[in-house]
């Protein structure tokens, strides 16, 4: 039986140099995207993205024909993140700013990572424009994290903006944008007042489902968050202590 052979192991950070310096260089570069509202022409590596990522095998797994291959155009994903995305892609690195945090492309790792970012700095993350263009997918996780360092009443009004943000762009109904997010907002965490206004709010502008509204309202009247069925009322890293707060099922894990 041969002996086991000697494994080498070069330096890390000459190798992590040498990917990163090919990130948007048009050297060797075989594909191009056009990103962003700005479009953006950005360089990559069809081979390198296809072996890393799931999303791009399925995005570039037509081989390209004769000539020079179209640009594949990205225009709802921001430049900065998409930048983000190829560095960590490209490196297994990536430093975060709450301008470039990106949750889409189902990068695991890179995911986690961006979510933990925006749960310590969630009330920047929310302002910022990166925000507003998330996808449902990732505004839906983000949504169903207990560790926001925000408040319910920001959130609502984060979710808000959102939407009226993707009704514009997709012209379609704010109501309907918001439908698959809106359901992680927990209602029955705002106190009665805020719950009057939100409601008034929602009949001059439909975002949340008058059900939603409803079973909230319910935990007031029982005073009870569990006796509502299916209306979350554990609170958040950031939820802001009120009155009725002491009735409800409040753990936080």
């Amino acid at each position: 039986m041969d002996p086991p052979g000697l494994v080498v192991h070069g330096k890390a950070e000459p190798f992590s140099a040498a990917l990163r310096s090919l990130v948007n260089n048009p050297q060797y570069s075989d594909v191009r995207f056009v990103v962003g509202q700005e479009q953006q022409e950005i360089f990559a590596h069809r081979c390198l993205l296809a072996c890393r990522c799931n999303f791009f095998q399925r995005l570039l797994g037509t081989e390209p024909g004769p000539g020079v291959p179209s640009p594949v155009v990205l225009s709802t994903v921001p430049t900065e993140a998409f930048l983000a995305v190829l560095e960590f892609l490209y490196t297994n690195s990536v430093k975060l700013h709450r301008h470039s945090v990106a949750v889409t492309f189902g990068l695991g790792p890179l995911q986690e990572h961006c979510v933990a970012f925006i749960e310590a700095h969630s009330q920047e993350a929310l302002r910022t424009r990166g925000f507003l263009e998330l996808s449902a997918a990732a505004l839906l996780l983000l949504l169903r994290s207990d560790k926001l360092c925000v408040d319910e009443a920001e959130l609502v009004r984060a979710a808000r903006s959102w939407a009226r943000v993707g009704a514009a762009v997709l012209e379609r109904p704010v109501a309907e944008v918001a439908a698959p997010v809106v359901k992680e907002l927990r209602l029955a965490l705002l106190a009665p007042v805020e719950l009057s206004v939100l409601e008034e709010q929602n009949r001059q502008e439909p975002l949340i489902p008058v059900e939603q509204i409803v079973e909230a309202w319910k935990c007031h009247a029982l005073r009870r968050g569990d006796e509502a069925r299916g209306t979350p009322c554990r609170r958040r890293k950031g939820t802001l202590p009120r009155e009725h707060h002491r009735f409800l099922d409040l753990g936080f894990k």
